[in-house]
């Protein structure tokens, strides 16, 4: 293993003993591009601790049954999705907490639902975004529900459409509100620390009705 660097490096053989696998089986690995390839000095090919979490996330997903190509496609799906920073917007303000994981408790979470097409799905959606070799929720919140709702046999798919339009919605009504406040700019009740919370309840309270009016029995039918 290299002294002296700003973090470790191994060679091929380190590597694989490292990761409780064979060299060849690291070959096969970057012969296929799930990891990818090392920094070169010389002769030597030198691999970083980003290489050993990549292969022990494959060996994580192999045991929860994905295959070697399901894993090409999440790697291509993640290594494509937006840096964290992009969608996070640090420095914005915000009530949400993001989550930061790893591919193996994506999975966990989202029990044979984590495919390549429902991850680019939450990817365009924002809802995860890549961290070096990490993934990132925006939202703790939003997290929670959907697991429960995959758990309670929703398919992630149909979760993650429900968001996009949900998404729609909740812009037009961020619009109102924004506008609201933007038109009585100065007055001491469009303060805009105070506006969240009251947009909050006044969308919260008009959805429950919307519930109520939606979920509530119709007339018999004639007999």
């Amino acid at each position: 293993m290299a002294e002296g660097r700003a973090h470790r490096e191994y060679r091929m053989e380190e590597l694989a003993r490292e990761a409780g696998i064979t060299v060849r089986t690291v070959r096969f690995y970057r012969e296929r591009g799930l990891i990818q390839p090392p920094r070169r000095e010389g002769r030597i090919a030198w691999y970083d601790d980003g290489h050993l979490a990549r292969l022990r996330t494959i060996a994580a997903l192999l045991e929860r049954g994905h295959t070697l190509n399901g894993i090409a496609d999440l790697a291509a799906a993640i290594e494509t999705g937006r840096d964290v920073g992009e969608v996070l917007g640090l420095g914005e303000p915000s009530e949400e907490t993001p989550v930061r994981l790893s591919p193996e408790e994506l999975a966990d979470y989202f029990e044979g639902e984590v495919t390549p097409e429902n991850l680019r799905a939450a990817l365009d959606l924002g809802y995860l975004a890549t961290d070096g070799t990490d993934i990132v929720h925006i939202s703790r919140r939003l997290l929670d529900v959907s697991a429960g709702l995959v758990r309670d046999g929703v398919p992630l798919a149909a979760v993650l459409d429900a968001g996009r339009h949900v998404r729609i919605h909740a812009d037009a009504l961020a619009e109102i509100f924004v506008g609201i406040l933007r038109s009585h700019d100065g007055t001491a009740a469009m303060d805009p620390a105070g506006l969240r919370p009251l947009a909050q309840s006044v969308v919260a309270a008009e959805l429950s009705m919307a519930l109520d009016r939606k979920l509530r029995p119709g007339p018999p039918a004639d007999t």
